[in-house]
């Protein structure tokens, strides 16, 4: 039987809770955590001690100081720590407000940055720990009316890659999960808002709708064997897929960029000039 501790932003809903109650039902237990507590009423009634419901917006960085403390004193030790707090904003470049912006960034990035620094000195002085965030298939190829939501997951994959190579030392992992599309609440107005569109970019929105609606969701069920097996590997990976659109769609866009570089690399070498370390060698 397992024992481990995870804290989990997110937990009301999606995968948060569909990997909280899994974690619970096979022993684990878990610091659940969302802006509105009363959400995990039902986890705390089902688990009972195994499961301790608190309060967090991941966006105030005083409740994320306050917190994360809390929850390593009451289980003694945190193992697992998944940032899943995040949504999406649609929305051409040229059509949200830098506001629309930044409030995603501050769940997205600031968010997970406030957790992650938060936890670190925990896990650095337990001796281990094992930190999981939630990214996306889009955190590693951008689409049109999605460039905000593109840009949030790329900023957080490019955090957790630096971080894995600071806390390996630490006996930290980091792992880095990636769903294609899933059949959550993510299109719910809690998980997606999309910014006021101008007449420039219908074509473009109506495509992408047209897209989606074409999309084959996956079972967020069936994604808990997999991050179980993340979760309890001894040498976990910095990413994964989570669904069969992740491969088609990376290997689509990385053959794309290595095209459009070794096209380029003549001008690329050229652009190199005279080396310093040629010059000094020349002195």
């Amino acid at each position: 039987m397992s024992d481990k501790v995870w804290f989990i932003t997110g937990a009301s809903r999606g995968f948060g809770r569909i990997w909280a109650e899994g974690a619970l039902a096979r022993g684990d237990k878990v610091v659940a955590t969302a802006r509105s507590v009363e959400s995990l009423s039902d986890l705390a009634k089902k688990y009972g001690d195994a499961v301790l419901p608190l309060a967090l917006d991941v966006t105030k960085r005083e409740q994320v100081e306050a917190v994360i403390p809390k929850a390593h004193d009451h289980f003694g030790r945190l193992d697992v720590v998944i940032n899943n707090a995040g949504y999406a904003l649609l929305g051409a470049v040229e059509e949200a407000t830098e506001a629309e912006v930044r409030a995603e960034f501050e769940t997205n990035f600031f968010g997970a940055l406030a957790v992650i620094q938060t936890v670190l000195p925990l896990l650095r002085k337990q001796g281990g720990g094992h930190i999981l965030g939630v990214s996306s298939v889009a955190g590693v190829s951008a689409g049109p009316v999605m460039s905000f939501y593109n840009a949030s997951k790329w900023a957080f994959e490019a955090l957790h890659e630096g971080l894995s190579k600071e806390v390996a030392g630490f006996g930290i992992k980091v792992t880095l999960i990636e769903p294609g599309a899933y059949a959550t609440d993510f299109g719910s107005q809690a998980s997606l808002k999309i910014a006021p569109g101008l007449d420039a970019y219908a074509g473009i929105r109506a495509q992408l709708f047209a897209y989606g609606a074409q999309i084959e969701f996956g079972d967020p069920q069936a994604t808990l064997p997999a991050v179980l097996k993340v979760i309890d590997s001894e040498h976990p990976p910095l990413r994964i897929f989570l669904g069969t659109e992740g491969m088609s769609v990376v290997r689509a866009a990385f053959a794309e960029r290595l095209a459009l570089w070794e096209a380029w690399q003549a001008t690329s070498n050229a652009a190199q000039g005279v080396s310093r370390m040629q010059v000094l060698d020349f002195v």
